[in-house]
């Protein structure tokens, strides 16, 4: 992962849920998320799956996009899943 840069991220559960979050540490806070140590939303609905993720440089810019995926409706957010993870694989091996 790169030092100084900041990331969205979608996690969802086995039943479908989708939990939409922001950090600047993907590989710590998606490991939170599978060890349930997050309490909280993620935790209750069991989003233990990284099926997204994108990165910026900017504070700023990378939690308005959190806000801009959080506002959009499920169908939108799973068009932005599959345009870049079509299977819904977890794609936590590819960051650590």
């Amino acid at each position: 992962m790169h030092e100084g840069s900041y990331f969205v991220y979608i996690m969802a559960s086995a039943s479908g849920t989708l939990y939409t979050g922001f950090t600047s540490d993907l590989i710590k806070r998606v490991w939170e998320h599978k060890n349930n140590v997050v309490h909280g939303f993620a935790q209750k609905y069991q989003c233990h799956k990284l099926v997204y993720y994108e990165s910026g440089s900017s504070c700023d810019g990378v939690l308005a996009r959190e806000k801009q995926i959080k506002g959009w409706s499920r169908y939108k957010k799973e068009d932005l899943i599959i345009s870049i993870n079509p299977s819904w694989a977890d794609l936590y091996s590819q960051i650590i």
